[in-house]
C-alpha cells in the first residue's frame, strides 16, 4: 500500500501547480466564520472557515469546508513543523496540501468498498506516532492545537481512504517491464551506487531488480496522482473564505 507519509510526500510535491478554477471571496462571511474551538496553552484558538472544496449544492458535505483548525492539525502530524505563530507561506502550503487531500478524498467516497476497517485505522495511527520521537512528544503536538482522539481517528481514517483509493485507482494498474528495469539498473542504479560508494561490489541486475521495480512503480503512481490531481482541480469549485 501507498503509506501514510508516503501520501503526504506524494501531495506536498504539487505544491507549485497552478490553482485552476479558483473563486477568490475575500472578506466574505469573516463574521460567521470566527468559532471558537478550544482553550490551549491558556490562550483562546479562534477557528474560522479557510475555504470550501466543491461544496456548491452541498448540504451536508464533511470534506468540503476546510477550517483554520484543518491547518493547524495538517501541521501538529507533519514531525518537524512549527505549531507557535506558523507563517502565511506555511499556511497557505498546508491548505494547497489538505485541497489535495479533500480533492481525492471526495472521489474516494463514492467507493464505499473501500471503507478502512478498525484494524487499518489502528495501524495506520501506530506507523504515524513512530514517525515522532516520542510518543508524548507526539501527544503533546495533539493537545497544543486541540486535536482529541476521536478526531485524530477521524482524520486518520480519511488518510488511510485516500491511501486505498489511491492503491485501487493507480498501483492495480501500474506495469514495469523487464526492460524498465534494465534501463534503471544500467543508466541510474548502477552509476548512482558507484558514485555514493566506491569499491562496494554492485548487486546483480536480478538482485536489484525488487527494489529498482519498487521504485519505478512509486514513480509511476506519483505521476499519475500529479496527472489526476492536475484534471480534478481543474474542474473543482474552491472557494478562499478567508486569508491565512
Amino acid at each position: 500500500m501507498v503509506g501514510m507519509l508516503t501520501i503526504n510526500r506524494l501531495l506536498t510535491s504539487r505544491r507549485s501547480r497552478r490553482l485552476g478554477r479558483i473563486c477568490v471571496r475575500l472578506g466574505l462571511l469573516f463574521a460567521l466564520s470566527a468559532l471558537p474551538l478550544a482553550r490551549c496553552a491558556a490562550q483562546q484558538v479562534v477557528d474560522k472557515m479557510v475555504a470550501t472544496v466543491n461544496a456548491a449544492g452541498q448540504t451536508r458535505c464533511q470534506v468540503c469546508l476546510i477550517t483554520y483548525s484543518d491547518l493547524l492539525w495538517q501541521m501538529a502530524l507533519q514531525p518537524g513543523t512549527v505549531l507557535v505563530n506558523p507563517s502565511s507561506e506555511e499556511l497557505n502550503r498546508t491548505l494547497g496540501l489538505i485541497i489535495d487531500q479533500r480533492l481525492i478524498l471526495q472521489e474516494a467516497e463514492k467507493l464505499p468498498s473501500i471503507a478502512p476497517t478498525n484494524e487499518e485505522i489502528a495501524a495506520a495511527r501506530d506507523e504515524l506516532a513512530k514517525a515522532f520521537p516520542s510518543q508524548a512528544e507526539f501527544q503533546s503536538r495533539l493537545q497544543s492545537v486541540g486535536l482529541t482522539a476521536e478526531k485524530l481517528n477521524e482524520i486518520i481514517e480519511q488518510r488511510v481512504k485516500i491511501e486505498k483509493y489511491l492503491d485501487f485507482r493507480f498501483r492495480n494498474f501500474v506495469v514495469i517491464t523487464q526492460i524498465e528495469i534494465a534501463n534503471y539498473y544500467r543508466d541510474v542504479f548502477v552509476p548512482r551506487l558507484r558514485s555514493r560508494a566506491p569499491g562496494q561490489i554492485v548487486p546483480t541486475l536480478e538482485q536489484a531488480s525488487p527494489v529498482i521495480e519498487k521504485t519505478l512503480t512509486e514513480a509511476k503512481i506519483e505521476t499519475d496522482t500529479d496527472a489526476f490531481l492536475d484534471n480534478a482541480r481543474e474542474r473543482a469549485e474552491i472557494v478562499m473564505l478567508s486569508p491565512v
